[in-house]
């Protein structure tokens, strides 16, 4: 079993900026990838930024340029950046690790408000 913990959320004026943090339990030699997921109110969870375990980076389209997904090896973390925040990003966001095998494992998610 694999546990995940967000942090960094929060309320933030439209074209603000928060950084996303995640610490992992285990370190990354099992994942086949990690990154983050969100789901707003209503809507489906959806991908919104994956690194793969050879650093190769993946965007939803709605993000690209705004967002910025990383990790620390070393200290099992996973972050994400988010720049130029609108209202349409509020959301909870899911730290998310697939391993190897194929199994997803996501945290409790952590609240992102973006007012207008």
């Amino acid at each position: 079993q694999v546990q995940l913990v967000e942090s960094g959320g929060g309320l933030v004026q439209d074209g603000g900026s928060l950084r996303l943090s995640c610490v992992v339990s285990k370190n990354f030699i099992g994942f086949a990838a990690m990154g983050w997921d969100r789901q707003a109110p209503g809507k489906q969870r959806e991908l919104v930024a994956e690194i793969t375990r050879s650093g190769v980076t993946s965007y939803a389209d709605s993000v690209k340029g705004r967002f910025t997904v990383s990790r620390d090896n070393a200290k099992n973390m996973v972050y994400l950046q988010t720049n130029t925040l609108k209202p349409e990003d509020t959301a909870v966001y899911y730290c998310k690790v697939r391993t190897i095998s194929g199994t997803n494992y996501w945290g409790q998610g952590t609240q992102v408000t973006v007012s207008s």
